[in-house]
């Protein structure tokens, strides 16, 4: 039984958008409390090619119940505002919303795991990057080899086996996250920025900042 659509934490909840008529739907409805023990994963990918794609998983447990006829309307265009799911034309007709009322949020990234408490994970907000992540990810990928280079060497020596391959994997408020793959497996690391940036307008100087100290380190070695 496999969700549509997940959707963020909106006013402190967590909505699926599933088929009307699906098992799910329909394991839910006939809940003999009215809602269904669930745990949902999430796995979040990176936008460039690597030998395992997946860059961390979030676990989402709780219990599902139905959205009111009446709440389904203001609940979809809350979804729409944050995530514009085509899923969500069809809810009213052949789809329908599910709300999940989290007890427990688990966080998996870097061959770890930690729990997030359900209240934190409800009152986020998005990272101010995560509409230019993508792009700036896959730009720096395949067109600036000297600048990945750069972000190496700011990786601990002792890290990097020889052959190693380093490529980007992520990019937030705090910085950048490498990948190193190497024939033992892989490995993510954090090279940080000397500030967390709040705005987009703030990449540009963090990351010439960032490369500029890099550079005055490969000098003086």
């Amino acid at each position: 039984m496999l969700a549509r659509w997940v959707g963020p934490a909106l006013a402190g909840q967590v909505f699926l958008v599933v088929a009307a008529e699906g098992e799910l739907a329909a394991a839910v409805g006939t809940a003999p409390d009215g809602d269904l023990p669930a745990l949902l994963m999430v796995t979040d990918h990176a936008p460039v090619p690597l030998r395992d794609p997946v860059r961390a998983q979030l676990w989402l447990s709780g219990w599902l119940s139905p959205v009111r006829t009446e709440d389904q309307r203001a609940a979809a265009l809350a979804f729409a505002e944050a995530v514009p799911a085509g899923a969500l034309l069809d809810v009213g007709t052949t789809a329908t919303l599910l709300r999940l009322d989290l007890a427990e949020v688990v966080l998996g990234e870097g061959g770890g795991s930690v729990e997030v408490d359900p209240d934190d994970y409800a009152a986020a907000g998005p990272d101010p990057l995560v509409a230019v992540e993508a792009a700036a990810l896959q730009h720096l990928d395949a067109d600036h080899p000297a600048e990945l280079e750069l972000l190496r060497s700011r990786i601990p020596a002792e890290w990097l086996g020889e052959g190693d391959v380093v490529r980007p994997l992520g990019l937030d408020r705090a910085g950048f996250r490498l990948r190193i793959e190497s024939a033992r497996g892989h490995r993510d690391v954090r090279v940080p920025f000397d500030a967390p940036v709040t705005t987009e307008a703030e990449l540009g100087p963090a990351v010439h900042r960032l490369l500029c100290a890099a550079r005055r380190c490969c000098r003086r070695g």
